[in-house]
């Protein structure tokens, strides 16, 4: 009798594994209240949404971390694109490079057709990188694209020469966009030691930005997440961990920061609707280690 009744319950659990007994793990692509994502974003319709990622390109186990999280955030946020903060390859830039330290680690997003847009970092390879499809560089090692009112310019701070001040110029005085987004590798304000500030490069850039009405500013670098009180009314982010990692890089005595990361690699999702911009930093264990709003400045704010 007892082995009758056994066998009907093996059967029960077999055919209904919702059944106590199952302890099958689900799985990340049928999220539960569990393992869904921690999206702290508003996911309006007609946004414009992104993810940051900045000295990304190892191709180790730690960038792969990260592009797997990338990946199970965009099931839920379906972010467009991708921004890359530079040094976006490390060693070697052969085809297997590419593959093994880009294409492969994501792979998935690239599937879905998000497309990324890379800087140069002086870690990256200017002949090689501008002209390869998939950073979206068309030849060009500085650039700029919009999206919906949303306007980027992408510069190539290894090299801020006259050509390329006059071209930011030029770009930043024609725009109509209602928010003015630069990223490039080198940061102008940050608390990390190892390398600290860009202060020659803050000289040249900041005249312009504060002129022409930048609205928000994102680097590399530094192997750690920042993200820093706003500087003469502009924000400022630092997104340099998500392949590299410098631990313990921040200067517990610096003031600029409002919350800092530099125990872990992460990367960050970024949503702007109308006048207002949100984002979070996400770990690569998944947890969210910054979020919040942010208002589109006034003139008088700048």
């Amino acid at each position: 009798m007892r082995i009758a009744q056994f066998l009907f319950l093996a059967l029960l659990v077999a055919f209904y594994p919702g059944l106590p007994g199952d302890e099958t793990p689900p799985l990340l692509s049928q999220p539960t209240a569990a393992n869904a994502p921690d999206v702290r974003l508003p996911l309006k319709d007609g946004s414009v949404r992104w993810a940051v990622i900045g000295d990304n390109g190892t191709g180790e186990r730690p960038e792969l971390e990260v592009a797997k999280q990338m990946q199970r955030y965009w099931s839920v946020v379906k972010f467009d694109f991708v921004t890359m903060d530079g040094d976006n390859i490390y060693g070697g830039h052969s085809p297997r490079d590419f593959q093994l330290k880009f294409e492969e680690p994501y792979k998935t997003l690239l599937d879905e057709n998000v497309k990324f847009y890379a800087s140069l970092g002086n870690h990256d390879d200017p002949q090689i990188e501008i002209n390869y499809k998939p950073y979206s560089m068309d030849g060009n090692r500085y650039y700029t694209f919009q999206k919906k009112n949303v306007q980027f310019f992408v510069l190539d701070s290894n090299y801020m020469t006259p050509q390329q001040l006059s071209w930011l110029e030029d770009k930043l005085k024609s725009s109509n966009a209602k928010w003015k987004i630069a990223y490039f590798h080198h940061p102008l304000f940050t608390c990390a030691k190892y390398h600290g500030p860009d202060i020659d490069l803050r000289n040249e850039l900041m005249p312009l930005f504060t002129k022409y009405g930048v609205n928000a500013v994102w680097s590399g670098h530094e192997h750690v997440y920042e993200h820093l009180k706003p500087q003469q009314g502009i924000y400022f982010f630092l997104e340099g961990e998500s392949g590299e990692l410098r631990y313990h890089n921040i200067r517990t005595s610096c003031d600029l920061d409002v919350v800092n990361l530099d125990t872990d690699r992460s990367f960050m999702l970024v949503e702007v609707d109308g006048d207002q911009m949100y984002f979070q930093a996400i770990a690569r264990s998944g947890v969210t280690v910054d979020s919040g709003q942010l208002a589109l400045q006034t003139a008088t704010q700048k």
